[in-house]
């Protein structure tokens, strides 16, 4: 099905994760992924301005070589970093149009809106400056990526209604999880009839190694696909979605994901009964039951980030990889201007107003010593 009169593969090539060679992205590498990934049929790809390399490197290895009404290209907008005035946030437009050399952008979208970071396009009117673009034909279609809560996102589409699609993370291991909010984030963007872009269906890789319990159960199902596929298909899956896109490194990967997405079919409700059994299972391993309600936040005198700093742990202790955490933890906590779990002076305040009666305070140590 084609939406916004786009006929697109459910196969997006996300450039965030572009390969490396000598500390600087691989272009000859690229170029071959490019070429695959256009030869399959697909093409959909999505870079940023805050992707570092990436909008150049996909001048080289997607614009220059091939014929511009051959693919579709999106780049965002983020105003929100070290932009002081409007002509600086709108001069990243200029700054991706000469990096792509592209002319024109098929989707464009304000990244990253939620939380304080929503208030930067506010302050700048980027909603209209986004209209205007598309006016004048330098936009096809506009819209924006989102990482916070269903409410949020709400009252952002119930403001602006022009805005074409919604970007989400979408992820069976988010779709019910309280810090995320997969589910109800798209349900909202249904219920205002926007076309939705899914970013992270393999959750930054986290679902091409899931835990061992989640492996055995879809290895069960079906020995022959990768762990990666499963977490793509379910995305895939869902009704009103443009395409998913994939943040593949190198050529493995991408002819992975080709091989499953090249005629993409409909989950079988055999499949639907095996992702559902995952979910299942991520729902028994312990985590710290933190719903990120931020009531704690509220009182907390030193300004720790605690839900931020759970969301890490529990990171850890599904995926055992102390490095995706601590990233996790740093944009969490220290990139939202917050302060570190080894602020905390064990005032207790937090733990008076915790819905979930969490040991706030001894979490946070253990927070403290693992980071």
């Amino acid at each position: 099905m084609s939406y916004l009169g786009e006929d697109i593969k459910k196969l997006g090539f996300g450039l965030m994760r572009l390969p490396q060679k000598d500390g600087k992205i691989d272009i000859e590498q690229t170029k071959e992924m490019v070429d695959h990934f256009l030869d399959a049929g697909f093409t959909y790809f999505d870079t940023a301005w805050a992707y570092q390399g990436s909008e150049d490197a996909i001048r080289q290895a997607l614009v220059e070589r091939y014929p511009r009404e051959s693919f579709k290209l999106a780049t965002k907008n983020a105003a929100w970093i070290n932009c002081k005035t409007r002509e600086e946030a709108i001069a990243q437009f200029d700054t991706s149009l000469k990096q792509t050399g592209a002319g024109y952008f098929d989707f464009y979208l304000l990244h990253n809106l939620g939380e304080s970071r929503t208030k930067s396009f506010d302050d700048f009117d980027m909603w209209s400056w986004i209209k205007e673009k598309k006016e004048e034909g330098k936009i096809k279609h506009m819209g924006f990526s989102f990482h916070s809560t269903p409410e949020e996102l709400e009252d952002i589409l119930e403001k602006h209604p022009e805005m074409e699609f919604v970007q989400l993370q979408i992820n069976y291991a988010d779709w019910d999880n309280p810090a995320v909010q997969s589910r109800a984030c798209y349900e909202v963007a249904r219920k205002h009839g926007k076309p939705v872009i899914i970013m992270e269906p393999v959750k930054g890789g986290m679902l091409a190694n899931p835990p061992e319990p989640v492996q055995e159960v879809l290895k069960k199902a079906n020995d022959n696909l990768s762990f990666a596929s499963w977490a793509i298909k379910f995305a895939a899956n869902l009704d009103g979605v443009i395409t998913v896109l994939s943040g593949m490194s190198n050529l493995e990967q991408m002819d992975d994901n080709i091989s499953f997405m090249k005629d993409f079919k409909k989950l079988s409700d055999e499949e639907k009964k095996t992702i559902d059994k995952a979910q299942e299972i991520l729902k028994t391993i312990p985590l710290i039951p933190c719903t990120s309600c931020n009531y704690c936040a509220k009182v907390c005198p030193m300004k720790i980030g605690i839900s931020g700093s759970f969301t890490a742990m529990n990171y850890l202790t599904l995926y055992k990889d102390k490095a995706a955490a601590k990233h996790q933890e740093e944009w969490l906590v220290g990139g939202h201007g917050l302060k570190s779990a080894k602020e905390c002076i064990k005032c207790g305040r937090c733990e008076k107003v915790c819905p979930q009666h969490l040991e706030i305070r001894k979490l946070l140590e253990k927070v403290s010593k693992v980071f």
